[in-house]
């Protein structure tokens, strides 16, 4: 599946980016969509603006925690943003230490240059886009 068309105003927040960064956030779009139609409990994901961010959510379904894309004002990296208040990033870091770099427990960030780590990516992109789904069947056990 290839990602939709982007909603105008999505379009000029990456337009607004750094080249690079922006180049390197749309090749992470394109995967979050990928990853979302592998995952039938995902559903349509709501692309929208977040904080000025391109913002993707599991609305139709519930079953994900909010991905953003951005940059941080301290980095020169392209940065997935996630909710801080989850447990995702310390998942990361734990699955992947020395493949991305981190922000607290709100970001992973990714050089602008070089190959982009798809694989180990979307584990990380499936996880967020199942966060809820993932917490039901601990809370029914």
């Amino acid at each position: 599946m290839t990602a939709p068309p982007l909603p105008r105003e999505v379009s000029r927040a990456f337009g607004a980016l750094p080249a690079p960064i922006g180049k390197r956030l749309l090749q992470v779009r394109e995967l979050i969509f990928a990853t979302a139609a592998a995952h039938h409990d995902v559903g349509k994901l709501t692309e929208t603006l977040k904080w000025g961010e391109p913002a993707y959510l599991t609305d139709e379904t519930g079953s994900g925690s909010t991905i953003r894309l951005g940059r941080l004002k301290d980095s020169e990296h392209a940065a997935i943003l996630f909710n801080c208040k989850t447990t995702l990033v310390d998942t990361f870091r734990g699955r992947f230490p020395d493949e991305f770099e981190y922000r607290q427990t709100r970001a992973l960030l990714l050089p602008l240059s070089g190959a982009l780590p798809k694989q180990e990516l979307t584990v990380c992109l499936s996880l967020a886009l199942t966060y809820h789904l993932d917490r039901r069947v601990r809370k029914a056990r």
